[in-house]
């Protein structure tokens, strides 16, 4: 297999003390798998140290969540978790909302093993779990994308660094998430996070928006602007102010009151605003202080590709899509415009119609790493919806990359489209499911997998969840669903109109719950009425607002 370059493209290279670091953590965690195998700690006493190092209990095996920062990998890595994967798991990983890969079917006694084997290339399973900051997520396309403002993954870095193992934050209320995009158009579902920033360049330096308090779940809600202009100096201090007032005031007696959206709905926006100037008051600004020598140090530690494409790069390429009509299509759903005349970004689905969405098989996995090496400088982007990137492609190349993911089954032109299906595992793996997600996922991606059925649907998007917790983001589809529990029966519950973007929006639900099968149905009828009364260009969003949700309840339950 191709090797890379020895300073990979697209993330922070590690130095001996990150290495060290690592290294140290494994060591202990090895030591509480010692004494949890021997019967010395029980699982209550381990099940905090367990989680805090990305390591869950669910239904029929342990799962090891691992990070990865941004969402970016290099080729390297991605070999290591296909051989993973095929060593310790079923030959396969899954993809998250959270730009994570996790491993469903791992034996606890293999993890401090599996554990060095990361850290060997420098990941880990740090903060994946627990009542702690999560993985800092960031735009798939951060750094490539024709239309963005500024790169956010150097500050999704040093937000990474700031809130590793930070000693006051590392047993929050409740888990804390932070996402962080630098395009116009709002990527990372923002206001759907404890913490979502929006950064743009400023007349002196970055400016980044600060929405605080959105989150999904039991009881989702729209995150509010907190602040509409934090310097980067002020970035750190901020943050530390926010999460301290959290940490103070958020509920500890009550799971399910207990995430920040539920404090700031209590005291209001006002209130948390001012609670968190009076902190910000208080601080030793200049020990918090985001110098632009402390950024530009960060940023020394990301390699950059060498965009160098042919002059007639773009013309090769329209050849190609002149040519091959089929090539055109995956073209026009698989791609996203870079900043490079010569360069395109390409999204590789992994929601072939039919497949379980987000999982990958060992093979794929190396073949896809292969690929990254030929096409895309061996860096390789995971996104909050379940699909890889290739950010740097050049233009003329960009056919020889679609022949590589053909052959690796993973060329389904379909992104954006209806059978881009957002899942959480559900019930065939958490134990916190009420109902399977995968079966009803792939029931819907074969229901419409036609190529020219999608064509003529045009963008419409379907996310799903096993249970409330929404992992599957199942509030922000333009059609979500449910698992419920109906008297020991599994159904889904429908909801229409979610938007995860500018125009943030939770979805409304239907009605009563369907059985597998009658949700396939309801979901093709809802389908069936957008394609039969909308207006010319009229999107699915725009259709339900002006028909309302009566008019698609009808027609959903109209033979049930």
């Amino acid at each position: 297999m191709t090797q890379p370059a020895s300073r990979s493209v697209g993330h922070y290279q590690y130095e001996e003390r990150d290495r060290t670091f690592l290294q140290e953590r494994i060591n202990e965690f090895e030591g509480q798998v010692r004494r949890r195998l021997s019967g010395e700690l029980s699982e209550e006493e381990f099940k905090p140290l367990r989680l805090m190092n990305g390591v869950y209990l669910q239904l029929h095996a342990y799962m090891l969540r691992v990070a990865i920062p941004y969402g970016v990998l290099d080729s390297r890595q991605l070999h290591r978790l296909a051989d993973i994967a095929a060593k310790y798991d079923r030959n396969y990983g899954h993809f998250t909302t959270r730009q994570n890969i996790q491993f469903n079917w791992i034996a606890l006694k293999d993890v401090p093993t599996i554990l060095r084997e990361l850290a060997e290339v420098d990941m880990h399973a740090i903060q994946t779990s627990g009542n702690c900051i999560r993985n800092v997520t960031s735009d798939e396309f951060a750094g490539a994308a024709k239309d963005e403002l500024m790169d956010p993954r150097i500050h999704a870095e040093i937000v990474r660094q700031w809130s590793t193992l930070h000693p006051e934050f590392t047993f929050l209320p409740r888990k804390f998430k932070i996402a962080i995009s630098g395009s116009p158009e709002d990527r990372v579902a923002a206001r759907f996070h404890d913490i979502g920033l929006l950064a743009r360049p400023g007349e002196n330096g970055p400016l980044f928006r600060l929405f605080v308090g959105g989150g999904l779940g039991r009881t989702p809600v729209v995150g509010q602007e907190l602040f509409d202009s934090v310097k980067e100096e002020d970035l750190i201090a901020t943050l530390e102010a926010v999460l301290r007032v959290y940490n103070a005031f958020g509920r500890r007696d009550n799971l399910y009151k207990a995430r920040i959206k539920i404090l700031v709905q209590t005291i209001g926006l006002e209130a948390f605003r001012k609670a968190v100037e009076e902190e910000l008051a208080r601080m030793d600004r200049a020990a918090y202080r985001l110098t632009s020598e402390h950024v530009a140090q960060i940023r020394a530690r990301f390699a950059l590709p060498d965009l160098k494409a042919p002059a007639d790069a773009a013309d090769v390429l329209e050849q190609h899509k002149k040519a091959d009509p089929v090539f055109a299509r995956w073209v026009a759903s698989n791609t996203h415009p870079h900043q490079d005349e010569g360069h395109i970004c390409a999204v590789i689905s992994l929601k072939t119609p039919g497949a379980i969405p987000g999982d990958v098989t060992a093979e794929q996995m190396h073949g896809l790493a292969d690929l990254s090496e030929r096409h895309s400088f061996g860096e390789v982007r995971v996104t909050h919806l379940q699909n890889l990137v290739f950010g740097h492609v050049r233009k003329d190349q960009l056919h020889e990359l679609w022949q590589g993911l053909k052959a690796l089954g993973l060329a389904a032109p379909n992104v954006g489209l209806i059978s881009d299906i957002v899942s959480c595992p559900g019930l065939d793996y958490c134990n916190l499911a009420n109902a399977r997600s995968l079966p009803l996922a792939q029931k819907l991606g074969a229901r419409f997998g036609d190529a020219d059925l999608q064509a003529e649907i045009g963008a419409l998007s379907i996310h799903m969840s096993g249970c409330i917790n929404a992992c599957g983001h199942h509030h922000v589809g333009n059609i979500g669903l449910l698992g419920v529990d109906k008297r020991g029966a599994e159904t889904y519950q429908i909801l229409l109109g979610g938007d995860a973007g500018e125009n943030a929006a939770i979805g409304g639900i239907l009605g009563p719950s369907f059985a597998e099968d009658e949700a396939v149905d309801a979901v093709a009828r809802i389908v069936e009425f957008y394609l039969g009364q909308r207006q010319k260009g009229e999107t699915f969003a725009a259709m339900l607002k002006r028909c309302g949700l009566k008019a698609f309840k009808e027609v959903a339950y109209e033979t049930v």
